[in-house]
């Protein structure tokens, strides 16, 4: 049976999970649209400002079994100080023989540009998702987590890759959750001050809100692990359509005098509609979108964030205290939370708290390429 690798055929990227993956797998695949715009060299800032990227697929017999971007990531490399190559959108059969001849086409990209080393899953970059499943399998990821079958790990650490960094997503019931036991003195104090205000993220002031969000997002996460502050253009390209899905009682950002020190973006889960939509728009979704508004409602929190100046003095649990409020009042039965690192204590101490359980455990996988220090 005969093995090929080929580079840029969209389609064969995209079918990739479709056709390794049993339908009763958790797998819930990017709308397709949104992944071809993600791998646009002429619509992806990242992809624009320098970043190379190539979208490799294996086939076999002329079906693909195993598939992944090798990309690069300057503007991280620059400010970490690495030579680094990733790898993303990673989604294979159990098939040895496919997935080392996915990975050389990898090693090859990396070699080509320069790299020492290879890391992953980024897609495509650290905010967004990342992370291999490594426990947890049996759990459905909310909207922004990722998902992937047991056996991929094995098989990239007998090609050489490492796991690192540890991760973990989330999820909890705010119908049990007491709020009022998350707030400290600092909280109580800040949501009794007529100095500080919640801006909801609507659809009216979307633009302004979102930019505010942009400030927080790089003040609060600047001295985080593998952080690049995104551009105004990055930003708008990854969350410009969240316009179009926001429950505006949920996204919020709160100002201390006028000016922007927090964001909290939560919106509703869309996975079970682009699963049951075949991540596809066309008459399937629409039928997908009316049959979601009858299920039980779920809600993922995307991102929360203050501004160092700030943090510490109760504007945190203040923001979870509001949106949790939200999500009580809007009778949303479940709330997930994408990854957070084993290193960032105070964020997994938060999750606790509201009585959050892990969901799924994540790794990163790195490897220094041959003839090159560790």
């Amino acid at each position: 049976m005969s093995l090929t690798l080929v580079r840029g055929d969209f389609d064969a990227f995209f079918r990739t999970p479709f056709v390794v993956y049993p339908k009763d797998t958790p797998y819930v695949s990017p709308m397709r649209s949104d992944l071809q715009r993600y791998l646009d060299p002429k619509k992806n800032p990242l992809l624009k400002g320098g970043g190379d990227l190539e979208a490799l697929v294996v086939l076999r017999d002329g079906q693909p079994v195993a598939r992944a971007t090798a990309h690069r990531h300057p503007a991280s490399n620059e400010r970490h100080g690495l030579s680094r190559s990733y790898f993303g959108f990673l989604d294979a059969a159990d098939d040895p023989e496919a997935l080392r001849l996915l990975f050389d086409g990898v090693e090859d990209f990396a070699r080509r540009h320069g790299d020492t080393e290879i890391a992953g899953p980024f897609n495509l970059t650290a905010m967004q998702q990342i992370g291999l499943v490594t426990e947890g399998f049996e759990h459905a990821p909310f909207t922004d987590m990722v998902w992937s079958p047991p056996y991929l790990a094995g098989r990239l650490e007998a090609m050489g890759y490492a796991p690192e960094f540890p991760m973990s997503t989330f999820r909890f019931r705010p119908g049990e959750v007491d709020r009022e036991r998350l707030l400290t003195p600092g909280a109580r104090a800040i949501l009794a001050s007529d100095d500080w205000t919640f801006a909801p993220i609507d659809r009216r002031r979307f633009k302004p809100r979102m930019e505010e969000a942009r400030l927080c997002l790089n003040g609060g996460f600047d001295a985080n692990p593998m952080f690049v502050p995104l551009t105004a253009e990055e930003f708008e390209f990854q969350a410009g359509e969240m316009m179009w899905i926001l429950d505006p009682a949920l996204s919020s950002v709160i100002h201390h005098k006028g000016q922007p020190m927090g964001v909290v973006i939560c919106i509703p889960d869309l996975n079970p509609f682009v699963r049951d939509a075949g991540a596809t728009y066309g008459p399937r979704a629409l039928w997908a979108w009316l049959k979601m508004q009858f299920r039980p409602r779920r809600a993922v929190l995307i991102l929360y964030s203050v501004m160092p100046e700030v943090q510490g003095q109760g504007v945190n649990p203040a923001m979870l205290w509001r949106v949790i409020g939200a999500l009580q009042k809007r009778g949303y039965r479940e709330c997930g939370g994408t990854w957070i690192a084993d290193v960032n204590g105070a964020s997994l101490r938060q999750f606790e708290r509201i009585g959050g359980e892990r969901l799924h455990r994540t790794h990163l996988f790195r490897k220094v390429l041959d003839g090159t220090a560790a």
